[in-house]
């Protein structure tokens, strides 16, 4: 039986459908923190793992996201209480209701701190003669206390225009521009990366697997990885779904979601390696890699103010793109849950991301000595929801949609209501209640220290 929308608002395109789920999944994760979780992890034999777990893991619970949303046209809690008359499993759907602005609190303060390098690249402040001084600026900044909440809020400010205008004419419309930009600034960079004297030798380390350097901890990392990359359990996939039209081939949908943000991650690595060994620095640098080693490695480059502003810009993409898929978790929740009108929906959405956004980007300066748990607000809100809150929403989704869902829904929605084939599906439930519910176990493990 096909779901009817009813005066909800709906993707208008195939290709805004496309652009605006893709643009969920890829982010700073893609960019920032593939290539330094690629480059610690040993390089080749570490994506061939990622490339593994991404059709493995991330495909099939992007298909029970997307079951779940345009099944029950509703935000991650209703779609949860839609299908089930149990308190247990809508309580997900809650938790990645809190994840959502939680995350989006902190994450709003990195991708600020894009926003201020961009800036400083083009006026050329990032242009120092020696590798320390990068490091001594980037500490000076993100440890003030002005500038990093200046840049949080402008941020959210930027987001916050974008969803007032709605899902069509907001989300949908800005996707369709800020996706092909983001693709064509990769390619641009990615040529350039190329011509340089170690593109050889970064392609080598990239893409030529180095067997000796796989081990259960290099194992971990890349299906993790693949686990964030795509934003599972958060609901992001779930919330967006539920915008699709009837005719949205939703396994199609899922496999070019998964395709197209896998490329994304390789090709962030094509440009960051073949650098970094032009330049002699170290594949192994970690998070610092893109705020301190690269401003470096730009500085040798010829128009390196250039490159150095537009890659930042790139990241500034990236970032407002899942950011803005983020919201729409709560926004939907507080316009449906709670009947509150769209308009006040995103500023209360704002107002808590602020706050909280605030108080993270004050966690690396005056508010550094406030500890909860040991660890400061920044890192109590990442390793909450990276570590807890988004393996149980994925467990959770995995586990309903492969065994209590009712078998006719998954069907009808993966056939597009029996208009076309999808021969997979016996396979896809396997997936769903084995595979997947195994995998982010062990992500849940490993990211809490027990393995």
């Amino acid at each position: 039986m096909t779901p009817q929308p009813g005066k909800r608002d709906l993707f208008t395109t195939r290709f805004g459908a496309i652009a605006t789920t893709v643009g969920s999944a890829v982010g700073l994760g893609n960019i920032w923190r593939f290539p330094y979780e690629a480059g610690t992890n040993g390089g080749g034999a570490f994506m061939l793992c990622y490339i593994v777990f991404i059709f493995l893991l991330g495909v099939p619970v992007i298909c029970a996201e997307f079951t779940l949303g345009r099944s029950s046209r509703s935000n991650y809690f209703g779609a949860m209480r839609h299908h089930s008359r149990s308190r247990f499993w809508p309580l997900a759907g809650y938790i990645g209701i809190l994840a959502s602005l939680m995350i989006l609190s902190f994450y709003s303060v990195v991708a600020g701190w894009t926003v201020e390098y961009t800036v400083q690249s083009a006026t050329g402040a990032l242009d120092f003669s020696d590798t320390g001084s990068y490091h001594d600026h980037f500490d000076t900044f993100v440890t003030g206390n002005w500038r990093p909440a200046m840049w949080t809020l402008i941020f959210l400010a930027l987001n916050f225009g974008i969803l007032m205008r709605g899902v069509s004419k907001g989300i949908e419309r800005f996707s369709n521009i800020l996706m092909p930009v983001l693709f064509l600034l990769l390619i641009v960079f990615c040529i350039n990366s190329l011509t340089m004297d170690g593109a050889r030798e970064g392609l080598t380390f990239l893409f030529r697997p180095d067997f000796a350097a796989l081990t259960p901890a290099t194992m971990l990392s890349a299906l993790g990885q693949a686990f964030f990359s795509l934003s599972l359990g958060l609901g992001c996939m779930l919330t967006y779904s539920s915008y699709f039209s009837t005719g949205t081939r939703l396994g199609r949908s899922a496999l070019t979601t998964a395709m197209l943000d896998t490329v994304v991650a390789l090709l962030a690595g094509v440009i960051i390696f073949p650098a970094v060994f032009t330049y002699g620095m170290s594949p192994s640098a970690g998070p610092t890699l893109v705020f301190e080693v690269l401003p470096s490695i730009f500085h040798h480059l010829p128009g390196g103010v250039v490159w150095s502003t537009f890659f930042f810009f790139l990241l500034f993409l990236a970032s407002l793109t899942s950011t803005i898929s983020m919201s729409e978790i709560s926004i939907a929740f507080f316009t449906e849950q709670l009947k509150i009108r769209r308009k006040s929906a995103v500023i209360l959405n704002t107002a808590i991301a602020a706050v909280f956004g605030t108080l993270c980007a004050l966690s690396f300066g005056c508010l550094d000595d406030l500890r909860l748990f040991g660890m400061t607000i920044f890192n109590l809100f990442d390793y909450t929801t990276s570590n807890i809150m988004l393996p149980f929403g994925g467990m959770i989704i995995s586990l309903f949609v492969g065994w209590r869902l009712k078998r006719s829904v998954l069907v009808e929605e993966m056939t597009c209501y029996g208009t076309t084939p999808f021969r997979v599906m016996g396979l896809l439930i396997f997936l769903l209640r084995w595979v997947c519910p195994l995998g982010i176990a062990l992500i849940f493990l490993n990211s809490i220290g027990i393995i």
